[in-house]
């Protein structure tokens, strides 16, 4: 009869020939811990089976822990959903040359905080900087790791133990639980709302300013929601006007960062950063890996005065962008600077992705599978941006027994693949899979299949 004394010694194990191999490619570490847990599984199964496994069942168990814990848990994906900013799989895909600018500077040292004219200490905050004010004609920038991060430093550091005037309509909250007033409070600033949850006027803006003596004006755009029926707000040049004249900032937290205009790809107008500037904002917040197409960062731009103070505000250093998103966003605004965004900024290329040249590719995928149909589509641009907004698209569909278990085999892939479910069929949908992730594609659907 079996008995947990037959179990063999972590010891005993390490003797065999194989696990000599372990230890050279996994770590003497990581194999001890598999052995340990493959035998602690043992004993647990014991006590239901009363039976002890042989040494090369537990070998085996402890390989296979080996294997998972080598495979990263961050890996690429292909995104099949039609998602173009897809917030769960990492938002903007990067150009080949922001990746290309990520591998130069990561491959060795690099000038980050180095001037080589001077031969001297230099700053991080020039590599973008020069590029934001030449793009957008702001006099001065900064980047820091995320727009989150970009709206608590503009209050940490200009509106610290004072009031900021903001609407109602515009307590918003974003995706991780992200609320706009817990922000304030966060930053030590103090909310002071004004109007209500659908309508705003501007003696509210005015009134505010009277009473309370704010320290700033703050817009938030509404990227994730609308605001429809019976509503109405002041536009932002009213807000500046009203900023201007009691000699306050207006901070315009614009959220997508779009560079470019919507409507001419058949989609609702998205606030751009040049119109926000224009109208007068003194300081405009907006991320970087939404519909400006970069890396995930969040980007301040406005009056060379409140932006000299916020840099040299305590929290910039904690939240500041390392060197891989600078050379990746610097690589990406080089784009719109030699008007090549449309030809090289994956988000771009996706939403101007003309119907028929999807509906050939859908095509060709149901060639090379020989199943499934090709049908009209909707996409949408995600991350928060242009809610209820659909793009037209051709996409593939396949029935199948059992979608569910299928969507799950397709997750398990290498690369893991990502689709959706509608009405029962599986939806492939080639905007957002991109042209060089086709064979893969195929080959996990043809393996499943």
């Amino acid at each position: 009869m079996s008995s947990l004394r037959d179990l063999p010694s972590v010891d005993q194990l390490l003797q065999q020939p194989l696990v000599a191999g372990w230890i050279t490619e996994y770590g003497r570490l990581q194999t001890l811990e598999a052995l340990r847990q493959s035998l602690e599984g043992a004993r647990n199964g014991f006590n239901r089976t009363n039976q002890v496994p042989q040494p090369e069942v537990l070998l085996k168990n402890a390989q296979e822990l080996l294997l998972n814990w080598s495979i990263p848990s961050l890996r690429p994906v292909i995104n099949a959903t039609g998602v173009i900013l897809h917030t769960n799989l990492g938002r903007a895909p990067l150009s080949q040359a922001a990746m290309q600018a990520i591998q130069d500077v990561s491959m060795g040292y690099s000038n980050l905080e180095y001037d080589l004219a001077m031969g001297q200490r230099g700053s991080r905050l020039v590599h973008t900087e020069s590029l934001l004010q030449r793009l957008t004609r702001a006099e001065a920038a900064l980047v820091v790791n995320n727009n989150a991060a970009a709206v608590l430093l503009v209050l940490s550091a200009c509106a610290r133990r004072r009031k900021v005037v903001i609407s109602r309509t515009q307590l918003v909250e974003i995706g991780g639980g992200f609320r706009i007033p817990e922000v304030m409070q966060q930053s030590g600033a103090h909310l002071y709302e004004v109007g209500t949850t659908n309508r705003v006027h501007l003696d509210d803006y005015q009134n505010a300013v009277d009473e309370a003596s704010p320290a700033l004006i703050m817009h938030v755009h509404r990227s994730n929601f609308r605001l429809t029926g019976f509503t109405s707000e002041p536009s932002l040049a009213e807000l500046a006007e009203i900023a201007h004249h009691a000699g306050i900032p207006l901070v315009d937290d614009l959220g997508s960062g779009a560079l470019m205009d919507t409507t001419q790809f058949g989609l609702g107008h998205e606030p751009t950063v040049f119109e926000s500037l224009a109208a007068g904002a003194e300081l405009v917040c907006f991320s970087g890996d939404k519909l400006l197409g970069g890396p995930q960062a969040g980007i301040i731009l406005g009056k060379a005065e409140l932006i000299t103070r916020i840099k040299k505000h305590p929290l910039a250093r904690a939240i500041r962008a390392d060197k891989l998103c600078l050379a990746a966003l610097s690589a990406t605004l080089l784009h719109y600077l030699k008007d090549e965004a449309l030809r090289e900024i994956p988000v771009w290329r996706m939403i101007a992705m003309p119907v028929n040249d999807l509906k050939s590719r859908a095509e060709a995928w149901k060639r090379t599978l020989g199943m499934g149909e090709v049908i009209p589509s909707q996409s949408t641009v995600g991350g928060g941006s242009l809610p209820d907004e659909m793009l037209p698209t051709t996409v593939l569909a396949l029935t199948v027994g059992s979608p569910n278990r299928m969507l799950e085999k397709l997750r398990q892939c290498q690369p893991p693949v990502i689709a959706r479910l509608e009405a029962d069929r599986i939806l492939f949908d080639p905007r957002t899979v991109l042209s060089e992730q086709d064979q893969d594609l195929l080959a996990a659907i043809r393996h499943i299949l």
